[in-house]
């Protein structure tokens, strides 16, 4: 079992779209579910869901499908667990012009660099996302 469970499901998500798959399953977290959210609201993946079995649960994602072309998806973790990295409201980033998303962990909750950015809060980055 991985260490830092939200990397763990970014590459899943990546080698999801890499090998053209419909949908992605992986142990469930409250961050995970966060996280899956905001890229739901930007249009990374198209939909998900919360099962349980057996008293464990389970977060599927349904991965966007373009007809013959998938998205091009990729990740770059900015906080690890060995080395957080926090920023104020000022020192906020744009992702490839603003091609891409920063995700941001703020006493609000978890939002894009963007949305932080109009209200005012700084906080963790926790990844960058094209």
């Amino acid at each position: 079992m991985p260490n830092d469970g939200i990397s763990d499901m970014l590459a899943r998500i990546k080698n999801g779209y890499g090998a053209r798959l419909g949908e992605i399953v992986m142990p469930w977290s409250k961050a995970k579910e966060k996280l899956a959210q905001v890229l739901k609201n930007n249009h990374f993946i198209s939909d998900l869901s919360v099962k349980e079995e057996d008293k464990k649960k389970y977060l599927t994602l349904k991965l966007t499908t373009v007809e013959k072309n998938q998205p091009l998806f990729d990740f770059k973790r900015v906080s690890k667990p060995s080395l957080r990295r926090y920023v104020n409201k000022t020192e906020l980033p744009t992702v490839l012009g603003g091609f891409g998303i920063a995700v941001i962990s703020t006493p609000a909750g978890l939002m894009t660099a963007k949305e932080a950015r109009k209200r005012g809060l700084g906080g963790e980055i926790w990844c960058e996302v094209w």
